[in-house]
């Protein structure tokens, strides 16, 4: 297998092609969590991309909660080998299986549930998770969640609950980079002592600040998995930067949601040599 900095790469480099390529899409957010995706799909979690199974018994899941950074979901899957690499120029055109939000109508392997009305993904893993235990299913739930997405009340009904039930198979992860779309999170709805939040919570608290340094990931990843079964959620809290990887987005909430132009991308690009291959 490749190195993970380079698969890292190479996601970042097809998240700025995607998202370029219709001028539309979220390359902020899918920047930031390159690395996180990277250490999940390719080193730590226990997955079956061939053949696809939508129950997933006898695998790990992974439920992506903050829909619109879908551009380094889908790079992730294809080279993971859900789908062919090619289908990644289909990103957010017509009758297109890779829309901007994910979806499960159109059947794109890889992909469990819709995600992108923000707040809802705990939820859904939560369910993952108690499925697996009333299937005497071992294998775990990962989530990932944004820190703005944290404002939506749903989240803390699903995190009140998951304690209770002792739901000790569900890894979540929250990338706090500090950004939303409409500015720093601190200035839009501060979240406080998030780790603090969730150790009242009855939930186990990881702090990972070196969020974009993929080996790091892969540490506190398989640490998390040492600490399940043992009655509490666990829970990460993953520090990133937006837009890591390409230096004129980084930082920066503005690239939340907008697409280079042509001549930001041959910028970007410059910085992300081509490591396995464009789509």
């Amino acid at each position: 297998m490749p190195e993970l900095k380079d698969i890292a790469t190479q996601i970042r480099r097809d998240i700025v092609r995607m998202v370029h390529a219709v001028q539309s899409g979220h390359p902020g957010g899918s920047l930031g969590c390159t690395d996180y995706f990277t250490a999940l799909f390719f080193k730590v979690m226990e997955h079956r991309p061939e053949p696809f199974d939508m129950d997933g018994k006898d695998q790990d899941l992974f439920f992506l909660s903050n829909g619109h950074i879908s551009p380094v979901y889908y790079s992730a899957l294809a080279h993971s080998g859900y789908f062919p690499k090619a289908e990644l120029a289909t990103f957010r055109k017509l009758n297109s299986r890779l829309q901007g939000h994910p979806t499960t109508h159109e059947h794109l392997p890889g992909v469990r549930i819709a995600s992108g009305s923000l707040g809802q993904g705990m939820s859904v893993a939560l369910g993952a998770a108690l499925s697996k235990k009333l299937n005497k299913d071992s294998k775990l739930v990962y989530s990932l969640h944004g820190d703005g997405e944290l404002e939506e009340g749903q989240n803390w009904e699903a995190i009140m609950f998951a304690a209770h039930h002792k739901v000790d198979n569900l890894i979540a992860t929250v990338d706090y980079n500090g950004q939303q779309i409409d500015g720093p999170t601190d200035k839009v709805m501060s979240l406080g002592d998030l780790g603090a939040k969730f150790t009242s919570f009855g939930w186990v608290v990881l702090n990972l600040d070196k969020g974009n340094d993929v080996d790091e990931v892969v540490a506190t990843l398989e640490k998390a998995k040492s600490l399940t079964g043992k009655g509490q959620p666990i829970v990460i809290i993953m520090k990133t930067g937006m837009g890591k990887g390409v230096d004129f987005m980084e930082g920066s909430h503005e690239w939340h949601g907008i697409a280079p132009n042509d001549e930001q991308l041959a910028k970007a690009l410059a910085q992300l040599p081509e490591t396995l291959g464009d789509y």
